[in-house]
């Protein structure tokens, strides 16, 4: 009995440097070693999966064949189908372009780069910017028109008289800036509710391997004093009671440190990927991205702000300990606003935009 304890041991202690090997296996302290895994598990999925279909998905191949055929022959022949073909190029761009920002915004848990401040934001607030100024909203010559790498929208160097007289006289209609560019936006929405994947794969894994991933180790641990932290882990104790569509909806319909540990909840306790990510593409490409249009659109809409504060005045006029808080509180935002709608920002637009995309 000795030598099969020995070998339990041993086989224990192999997986103990196993576990402890993967947890310094960062691209911080092992950035070469790192890279290196990651492109050989890349090219062993790939691999798999061209293997998998070489067997069994016949169809497969002859459609994805006929596509290829049928897409590298409207490329390379000359016709009356080019600018058809260039029109629907610069489509997949726009299309892409606005995912992969999606997609880096939320990817890395938290990680990832601020896409909306640095480009959907500014995308929106020009528009509506341009669009006050010109009195119109058919600014764009397509619906591609817009912020793309190395690539400026056309009207935003444009003046406003090449666009025809001010259709709009007074307010324009919020509804009609939104149409203009909704299009973007739910794209960005749709990247980043992809972005949120890589966390419920990994930790679907993790448990169909038996083992729980590193994230949820924590909820065990004894938590530490202080009311911020007691909060957080009766927060995360809640979440794992009560993970349903309804509940991962609602995370993901509005910013929070919460719903990266939710994609880990789910993959953990195998929650249907189509419940998980239909509950996370409508609450993060439909219901944020709505919000934030909305935020960014009003408060760069001079007249629309104007209006929404003179309700609010109104509204908030009356009500006891409000009305003599209300003047300074308005003074602050028009103070803010004027900051940001300057009319320097307004007139160098251009040269930011360019700037920006050459940078990124």
């Amino acid at each position: 009995m000795a030598p099969a304890l020995d070998a339990g041991e041993d086989v224990s202690e192999l997986r103990e440097k196993h576990r402890a090997d993967i947890k310094g296996l960062t691209m911080t302290s092992q950035p070469f070693k790192t890279s290196a895994f990651f492109v050989l598990a890349i090219a062993q999925s790939l691999q798999r999966t061209c293997s998998s279909v070489l067997k069994k998905g016949s169809w497969l191949k002859i459609l994805v064949l006929l596509v290829v055929a049928t897409w590298g022959l409207l490329l390379f022949t000359d016709g009356p189908h080019e600018k058809h073909v260039q029109e629907l190029l610069w489509y997949v761009r726009f299309g892409l372009w606005w995912i992969i920002l999606g997609v880096a915004s939320s990817i890395g848990l938290g990680s990832g780069l601020h896409t909306f401040v640095l480009y959907l934001g500014p995308h929106l607030a020009l528009f509506t910017i341009k669009a006050v100024q010109c009195g119109r909203v058919d600014l764009k010559s397509a619906p591609y028109d817009t912020i793309l790498f190395k690539r400026m929208p056309s009207w935003l160097d444009k003046d406003c008289l090449e666009f025809g007289p001010p259709i709009y006289q007074e307010t324009i209609p919020f509804s009609k800036i939104l149409h203009k560019v909704y299009l973007e936006a739910v794209l960005w929405g749709i990247g980043t509710a992809l972005g949120e994947l890589p966390p419920y794969f990994l930790s679907r894994a993790a448990s169909m391997s038996g083992r729980t991933i590193d994230g949820l180790e924590d909820l065990n641990a004894p938590v530490s004093e202080g009311f911020a932290s007691l909060a957080l882990h009766r927060a995360k104790r809640w979440l794992m009671s009560h993970l349903s569509f309804t509940v991962i909806l609602l995370l993901a319909s509005v910013p929070n440190p919460l719903f990266d540990l939710a994609g880990i909840l789910c993959g953990q306790f195998n929650i249907p990927f189509w419940k998980f990510f239909l509950a996370t593409l409508i609450g993060k490409a439909i219901v944020k991205v709505c919000f934030q249009m909305t935020l960014v659109i009003t408060l760069c809409n001079n007249q629309l702000l104007d209006l929404v504060e003179t309700r609010l005045i109104w509204a908030f006029g009356n009500a006891p300990g409000v009305a003599s808080a209300l003047p300074s509180l308005v003074a602050k935002l028009k103070m803010a606003k004027d900051k940001f709608l300057s009319a320097h920002v307004a007139a160098s637009a251009s040269v930011a935009v360019k700037e920006s995309c050459l940078l990124y």
